[in-house]
């Protein structure tokens, strides 16, 4: 595997279509009476041109409960199915943007709330990443394999895909 780090304007290109073609990641939020992250999946609303990615979310949720106390974030979003893995360290912003929610909010959003777009628990989330690291095929995932199976039996190194850090 080969290391590509990538910086700004790349990283966050990276950043987004890694986001946009998993969309469903892990949003981990720390709680200071646990020792471990409280993760729950969510889907992203948007990337935006700075990197931030959005969310709409329940202010009765055990991660509003988190972030009140710490604003740290983790997202891990994982494509097995491509090789395609991505973990994001940054800090979430929470508001009542209305302009956002009217932005993102679709059938699927509509279900978590029942009261509509005028449900008073509905939050938006931006996260703010400040660090990243990524790993990507090159290839699908049979090329992946191949070239995998082909370096276990010849001993030789092929460069089956690339990972690197993204400084955001």
């Amino acid at each position: 595997m080969s290391t590509e780090n990538l910086q700004r304007q790349e990283a966050i290109e990276k950043l987004k279509s890694l986001v946009d073609k998993i969309d469903i990641g892990m949003l981990c939020t720390f709680n200071p009476e646990s020792d471990y992250p409280h993760a729950i999946p969510m889907s992203r609303q948007e990337v935006d041109e700075n990197g931030d990615i959005w969310f709409l979310f329940s202010s009765e949720s055990d991660t509003h409960q988190n972030l009140q106390r710490n604003h740290k974030v983790s997202l891990l979003y994982s494509d097995v199915s491509n090789y395609s893995f991505l973990s994001i360290n940054g800090t979430g912003n929470i508001s009542q943007d209305s302009t956002r929610i009217d932005k993102y909010w679709n059938k699927i959003v509509a279900a978590w709330f029942e009261q509509g777009r005028e449900d008073p628990r509905i939050r938006v989330l931006k996260v703010t990443p400040e660090e990243g690291h990524y790993w990507d095929n090159k290839t699908n995932k049979l090329v992946t394999f191949l070239k995998v199976a082909t370096s276990a039996l010849s001993g030789k190194q092929m460069d089956i895909g690339r990972e690197g850090e993204l400084d955001l």
